[in-house]
C-alpha cells in the first residue's frame, strides 16, 4: 500500500473547516497532519508536519494569498489547494522549476565566465 498523502488544513472560518476534515477523514488514502486555526500558525505548521498538501482559505478568488509564494519557494514539493467557499471557488497552486539555457564560448574565458556567472552578457538565452 502507497504512504497516505499528508495534508495540513488552514481554513477558516472554523464550520468550513470542520466539514473538510470530516471529508478527509473518511480517506484512507489520506492522512491529515494538522489542522491550523489562524493563518500566523500556518509556517510554523508547515515546517513541522512537512504535509504533501496544504489547504488553506483564500478570500478573493482573482488573487492568488501572499502566503503562497513564501511557502513555496521554502517548500517547492508541497502543493496547495486555495479555498473560497463564500465564492464557491477553489484554486491549486504549486511550484514548477523553470530550466534556462544559454551557449557557453568553448574556451578556456568562455567557461571561466560562465562559473563566474558572465555568460549571460555574451548571448541570448535558449
Amino acid at each position: 500500500m502507497e504512504k497516505p498523502v499528508r495534508v495540513l488544513v488552514a481554513i477558516r472560518p472554523r464550520l468550513i473547516r470542520e466539514l473538510v476534515l470530516a471529508t478527509l477523514a473518511d480517506q484512507p488514502d489520506i492522512e491529515i497532519v494538522g489542522e491550523v486555526q489562524d493563518d500566523a500558525e500556518i509556517p510554523a505548521a508547515v515546517e513541522n508536519s512537512h504535509p504533501a498538501f496544504l489547504i488553506l482559505a483564500m478570500d478573493r478568488p482573482e488573487q492568488r494569498p501572499s502566503l503562497c509564494d513564501s511557502l513555496l519557494r521554502q517548500y517547492p514539493e508541497m502543493k496547495i489547494l486555495a479555498l473560497a467557499p463564500e465564492h464557491n471557488s477553489t484554486v491549486f497552486y504549486w511550484a514548477s522549476l523553470d530550466i534556462h539555457s544559454h551557449r557557453v564560448e568553448t574556451s578556456e574565458e568562455g567557461i571561466l565566465n560562465a562559473l563566474r556567472g558572465r555568460s549571460h552578457a555574451a548571448g541570448g538565452e535558449q
